[in-house]
């Protein structure tokens, strides 16, 4: 079984406390979850957290606190950690890498968050393809993924039925150049290029609590 995920977008008003917002995430931390706080660039939002853990009411719960600090919600999306269907048969040891990621990984500030989903055009509909076809394709796609070894961190995150797309896309790399090179690469894999839609990309740099504050001007 995997974990649920959360990822909150906040604006910074002159109401958001630091000591609270930091009370709040060492809270949810010491309850064993993951709290990841992201600096954004441009104007979707300010700043940003991306939550894990096994108890959906305990990731509620930070929602409210984060809020209750003084930050305003402006964005959101909740998905689980998954095994994907065309995964199954990979070694015990990566599968559980992808139901319970250990992050930040090190050495890689910069961070982009997307949905996605696959198309369902009449002539573009991947629930229809066989799933022989559809496997092919997705070891495709993995095989341009696995070229940014070392580079990359992608943590995909199933959402079908929770939220408005079907997949989570979170990806955490060494430079930003790292992250627009590898979503140019695969978008040319027949998965991408023929059956994918994306949502908004939100961009910005992990780092500490303080850091991360000190660049979205909360004090």
């Amino acid at each position: 079984m995997g974990e649920s995920v959360l990822h909150l977008f906040f604006s910074v008003g002159p109401l958001a406390a630091a000591d609270e917002i930091e009370a709040a995430v060492r809270s949810a931390e010491a309850d064993g979850y993951q709290v990841v706080p992201v600096a954004v660039l441009g104007h979707k939002a300010d700043l940003g957290f991306m939550a894990l853990g096994d108890d959906q009411w305990r990731l509620r719960q930070l929602q409210t606190e984060l809020t209750a600090a003084g930050l305003e919600l402006v964005d959101s999306y909740v998905s689980l950690t998954e095994i994907s269907e065309y995964a199954q048969g990979v070694p015990e040891e990566m599968k559980q890498m992808r139901l319970h990621p250990q992050l930040p990984p090190e050495g890689k500030p910069a961070f982009c968050f997307y949905p996605m989903s696959k198309r369902r055009n009449v002539d573009q509909n991947w629930f229809t393809l066989p799933y022989d076809d559809r496997h092919a394709l997705m070891l495709e796609h993995g095989k341009s993924g696995r070229t940014f070894a070392g580079r990359i961190l992608q943590v995909i995150t199933g959402s079908t039925g929770i939220d408005d797309f079907e997949w989570g896309v979170t990806l955490f790399a060494q430079h930003p150049d790292d992250l627009k090179e590898v979503v140019y690469t695969m978008r040319y894999d027949e998965a991408s290029a023929i059956y994918a839609e994306f949502g908004a990309f939100v961009t910005g740099m992990t780092g500490s609590l303080r850091e991360v504050f000190d660049a979205v001007g909360v004090r």
